[in-house]
């Protein structure tokens, strides 16, 4: 049986059920795709300094986890270009997301002052400001971005997810990542994002919500089914 690692990017809580879910999430996906899965934990502050090759080469697939502000946030930055320069399945939900797009606006689009509201609140670029309404333990409508990848993904046009988020990619930023290889591709009824991905990569998506919370209900979802699908193809 084929067998692969992932590395869970995040500070461990038990008491999140975030963290509660993602593994059940992953045996799920692996066991609907016929594979072995393991997963080990590497928290943030492990790796602003690290030899990123040593910690996270081993790896087939790197998720970046909820329950941000992180320990370290240049760890979570670091393994976050460490996937995307390195062409490994990622994923980012939640908070995870979230410092995808920064990343990718810093060290991609130069926006060197781009940063994160909750953690720096008087930054002149708060591309991850507080959300209008907080959105916690809430579910809502998805509309899905015209042949988007992770409309493919999920097999559908739309979709109904949870969050528990209070900060999210401030749409009035969007603008900034026109034309560049990073792109929204869904949005919530109002008009927000809510997922992002990479064009000329195998697979990168980040989501403001939280599809590993299906699996508390046994549900295997569709869009981890396809990250694992992704860690598969990177065996070497």
């Amino acid at each position: 049986m084929t067998k692969i690692l992932i590395a869970l990017i995040g500070d461990f809580n038990a008491a999140i059920t975030a963290h509660q879910a993602i593994p059940l999430a992953i045996k799920l996906a692996a066991k609907a795709n016929g594979v072995d899965a393991a997963i080990e934990w590497i928290h943030t502050s492990m790796l602003a300094d690290a030899d990123l090759q040593t910690v996270l080469g081993g790896f087939d697939a790197i998720w970046c986890v909820p329950a941000s502000p992180y320990a370290s946030m240049d760890g979570a930055l670091c393994a976050i270009r460490y996937a995307r320069e390195n062409g490994i399945p990622f994923l980012g939900t939640c908070g995870g997301y979230q410092h995808a797009v920064l990343e990718f606006a810093r060290n991609v689009l130069g926006l060197t002052d781009a940063d994160n509201a909750e953690v720096n609140p008087g930054t002149a670029l708060p591309l991850i400001a507080p959300l209008v309404c907080a959105l916690i333990d809430q579910g809502g409508d998805i509309e899905f971005a015209d042949q988007s990848r992770i409309s493919q993904h999920y097999g559908r046009a739309s979709a109904i997810e949870t969050y528990r988020c209070s900060y999210g990619f401030a749409p009035q930023y969007v603008p900034l990542f026109d034309h560049s290889d990073m792109v929204v591709s869904a949005w919530d009824e109002d008009g927000d994002p809510r997922a992002v991905e990479l064009r000329n990569h195998p697979f990168f998506i980040g989501t403001a919500f939280q599809p590993e919370r299906s699996a508390l209900k046994g549900d295997t979802h569709p869009l981890i089914s396809a990250f694992v699908k992704a860690a598969i193809a990177s065996v070497k």
